[in-house]
């Protein structure tokens, strides 16, 4: 009985000692970055702009993984199931957080089965029209709906996206009546409204800021809570006469439940490094979007606060589940 506990107490030393190690010497092999949406948006090109300079510092590759479709849940259920030891994270949007509002069932628990490391980025949506609908302010676009209950449509990138819920918390702000029309991403999404068959969308900055400096799409507002740098004459939906339309889209990296604490804390601190380099402040001024962390705890705190935000609006919406 005595030597089986030895036995046993050597043996949880060793395994002990064996994490231990396996957290000084991390990393020692490249890191998966799952980006649960497609090459080229908004969400993967944080990823990449990051990953670069991350991964120079910690003398590894991190190695961007494109799992998209599903509103992000098929990237978040390859990492809720991956080994908790740092090689495999996540760069995911605010997306996350939606998604236990907007699903009847997902195979993961967006809070238990994962771990907060840092925002890296909020991004201001912006609210876009065609030229060519004779609408140059939002109070145009909010009394053409209310004199057409209806009439009016608006597209996003997919039923249940930040896209989505950004569009529907300015509706009921506004109060007016329109129609959702989903589309699979927001290069589709924007396409649509450039050729005046959509009306309005609130897109990310990124994929729209080339087409409204040559004049194919109009800003009418963002729906951040402050302006945007990269369009600083475009007032808020506030500004603009909308109050209690104001939504945060956020892009941050997150960890598998039960990846060790120290791990987690050396990936923020190398984050929160990348942000503060000036070839990457430069990347995201481009890109429209600002600069934001938190420290791990915090972010934990602010995705259940969110999780419990997004599943009031999406009752009061009345936005079916998928």
């Amino acid at each position: 009985m005595k030597f089986a506990l030895m036995a046993a107490w050597a043996a949880a030393l060793c395994a002990a000692t064996s994490t231990v190690q396996a957290q000084d010497n991390y990393p020692n092999k490249p890191i998966r970055v799952v980006v649960p949406f497609a090459a080229g948006s908004t969400t993967d090109l944080i990823a990449r702009a990051i990953g670069d300079k991350v991964g120079q510092s910690l003398g590894q590759t991190m190695v961007i993984e494109n799992r998209g479709g599903a509103s992000g849940t098929i990237g978040q259920m390859a990492v809720a199931g991956a080994q908790p030891d740092g090689y495999t994270i996540m760069i995911h949007s605010s997306s996350h957080t939606v998604s236990p509002s907007t699903f009847a069932k997902l195979p993961f628990d967006t809070e238990k089965d994962f771990m907060g490391i840092t925002p890296i980025v909020t991004s201001p949506n912006v609210l876009v029209v065609s030229p060519d609908k004779g609408m140059k302010t939002l109070s145009d676009l909010v009394a053409y709906g209310k004199a057409h209950p209806g009439q009016l449509n608006f597209a996003s990138a997919g039923q249940g996206s930040a896209t989505h819920l950004n569009a529907e918390k300015f509706k009921l702000a506004a109060g007016l009546d329109a129609l959702n029309i989903p589309f699979k991403g927001s290069a589709e999404a924007v396409g649509e409204v450039m050729t005046g068959r959509v009306d309005y969308y609130f897109s990310p900055i990124a994929p729209v800021v080339g087409h409204i400096k040559d004049g194919r799409l109009l800003p009418l507002a963002v729906g951040s809570p402050k302006r945007a740098s990269v369009l600083p004459d475009v007032p808020t939906t506030a500004e603009a006469g909308v109050p209690g339309s104001e939504f945060v889209f956020w892009i941050g990296m997150l960890a598998p439940a039960g990846t060790p604490e120290p791990i987690v804390q050396r990936l923020h601190d190398e984050v929160v490094k990348a942000v503060n380099n000036p070839d990457v402040q430069i990347r995201f001024t481009a890109l429209g979007v600002e600069p934001w962390t938190l420290e791990p705890k915090a972010f934990d705190r602010y995705i259940h606060d969110e999780i419990q935000s997004y599943s009031a609006l999406v009752k009061a919406a009345g936005i079916p589940l998928n």
